[in-house]
């Protein structure tokens, strides 16, 4: 960066600026206002606007509006299922120059190390990628992860210049009821910054929540449930992420009056999605098209996340600040032109200009050996519970059904949309298999399963035949890990995923065609959900109501306990 003399004097225009954007106009995000001249960097710095500067480079863009780079609030890259490398360049030419992340994925597989390796690759990108710090990992006592970190662990991660805080606390019971290991973690982050978890929770066990000092929420999924959490001082996330859908549900509460207390989050979104309709430019599309004021949406999506995480140098168009700059020919369309991230233009030499790390978590699946009888459910009782899935949410409803025990096994029936669902215990740890049935899939035949699998990311399999659900979580093991499907003793598309079985080692553009040939595999089995194979993963995270299935069984979320 410039000295600090050296910025005052190209703001003074003294001396030439390193970079000139001219012909634009600049969208104030604080009286809502069109300003027009050049913007004038230094470094990676804005030093000028509003008036007239020359530069070392000049680029004319002439008829286009500049908006501050856009800020992702909360996600985990691992579900992008590419590294951070090819997530940088998936997304960052739609505008999105910050992504504050959670690793929690890739700890829960191998630990301390995971967030490392996020911490490392963030030195190297054109984004500014942000790393909490994994607060539960594992997120519950009811599954087995690969990898447990205490608070002791925490510590030395800490100090890091992509740190911000804790990353989202998922185990509200362990706030609300004070475990002592989650009242260490709270400890040590006191004072600072801590992302919020908290599904459905309101009145006086929301107020104990809130009491920790967590300040953000992004599982809000109805303005009633939002708007009481922001009467509680949190700022609320809007997420829209490949299954988790809540934009059309929050938008009416997103005004200009709101604004400046709530922002945009995608949370988990794979290049499909992202090829296919965007990033956080996709929601402030949606949102304008919904009738959300512009000057709301991009507040949202940029001024009001920097000061909800304390991200002071950026969020406007302004001297001093960061120059992540978005140049859009239309602010309703939301279609970015040309992308600015810390004053250096992202364009495909820049992306080849970044320094590599090696990849970690290799050879991470250790599942047992399968066979078709590892997904028998024996029991005696008709009576069944059953994972409902309402699709665009990881909300579940907790069903019971009449299902009568055959020779000792519960059949599937795809009849009634009763399809198997397993978890295999894929971390070496204690070869637990459990089953259950779910409700949502549409399956009339063969399996699919996933190493995506929240958050403990053991092997989650879905299907109607016991031979093909062997065949595809065994062909997981093979491959180390990712997404496969099966019918009638075949492998008919999978995608491997030898990053901790999270993340694929090919360009975004390979794993974005392979999982077109997955959705086609699935449809072809029957399914009928948009995502299958990220609504399987949510299927095992047992912090989401009402009903999930784990290594160790199924879980009454409600109640916070396995069903025995």
């Amino acid at each position: 960066m410039p000295d600090l003399s050296d910025r005052i004097a190209a703001a003074r225009g003294e001396t030439p600026a390193d970079l000139v954007l001219r012909g634009g106009r600049v969208l104030d995000l604080v009286t809502g206002e069109l300003l027009e001249g050049d913007v004038a960097i230094q470094g990676d710095r804005i030093v000028g606007t509003c008036a007239a500067y020359e530069g070392r480079e000049v680029i004319d863009v002439s008829g286009l509006t500049l908006v501050p780079g856009f800020i992702d609030t909360h996600l985990h890259v691992e579900s992008s299922l590419v590294t951070p490398f090819e997530f940088d360049r998936c997304v960052t030419p739609l505008g999105v120059t910050t992504a504050i992340c959670d690793p929690h994925e890739i700890a829960n597989v191998i630990g301390a190390q995971g967030i490392r390796y996020f911490q490392a690759a963030s030195e190297h990108l054109l984004m500014d990628l942000r790393v909490q710090l994994s607060s539960c990992v594992p997120s519950t006592h009811m599954e087995t992860a690969g990898a447990e970190l205490s608070a002791a662990d925490l510590a030395p991660l800490r100090g890091h210049a992509s740190g911000i805080g804790l990353a989202e606390v998922m185990n509200y019971p362990g706030v609300i009821h004070r475990d002592p290991g989650m009242m260490e973690k709270l400890a040590l982050f006191e004072g600072g910054h801590m992302d919020g978890h908290c599904p459905l929770l309101s009145e006086r066990d929301l107020n104990a929540y809130v009491t920790a000092g967590i300040r953000t929420e992004h599982e809000a999924t109805s303005a009633g449930e939002a708007r009481e959490k922001l009467q509680k001082g949190m700022r609320v996330l809007i997420r829209e992420g490949s299954v988790s859908k809540d934009l059309e549900a929050l938008q009416p509460l997103l005004t200009e009056r709101t604004a400046p207390y709530m922002c945009l989050c995608t949370d988990d979104r794979n290049p499909l999605d992202i090829g296919e309709e965007g990033h956080l430019d996709h929601m402030i599309r949606r949102l304008i098209a919904l009738g959300t004021p512009v000057l709301a949406a991009y507040r949202a999506a940029s001024l009001s996340a920097a000061e909800a995480f304390g991200l002071k140098d950026r969020g406007l168009i302004a001297p001093g600040y960061r120059a992540d700059i978005v140049a859009l020919p239309d602010l309703a369309d939301c279609r970015a032109r040309m992308v600015f991230a810390g004053g250096r233009r992202v364009t495909e030499a820049a992306f080849a200009a970044r320094g590599e790390i090696a990849p970690v978590g290799r050879g991470s699946v250790k599942a047992p050996a399968l066979s078709a009888a590892s997904f028998r459910a024996p029991g005696n009782r008709a009576e069944t519970p059953v994972i409902g899935i309402r699709e665009g949410q990881i909300l579940t409803d907790h069903l019971t059904e009449e299902i009568t025990p055959e020779d000792g096994d519960k059949r599937p029936d795809p009849e009634r949309d009763l399809a198997r669902i397993a978890v295999v215990e894929r971390h070496g740890r204690n070869g637990n298999i459990a089953t259950g049935f779910t409700r949502g899939f549409g399956l009339k035949a063969g399996a699919i399963a996933s190493t995506v699998c929240h958050d403990h990311h053991n092997i989650a399999c879905v299907g109607v035949e016991y031979a093909d659900m062997a065949l595809a979580a065994a062909r997981l093991s093979e491959i180390e890990g990712g997404f496969a499907v099966a019918r009638d003793g075949e492998i008919l598309a999978e995608l491997a995923l030898p990053v901790a079985g999270l993340m694929s080692l090919e360009p975004f553009e390979e794993v974005r065609a392979r999982l077109e040939e997955l959705r086609a595999a699935a449809k072809g089995l029957g399914v009928t959900l948009g995502e299958p194979f990220l609504q399987l993963a949510f299927l095992a995270l047992p912090v989401i109501p009402s009903l999930k299935i784990t290594d160790r069984g199924m879980v009454d979320v409600d109640r916070f306990e396995l069903m025995v």
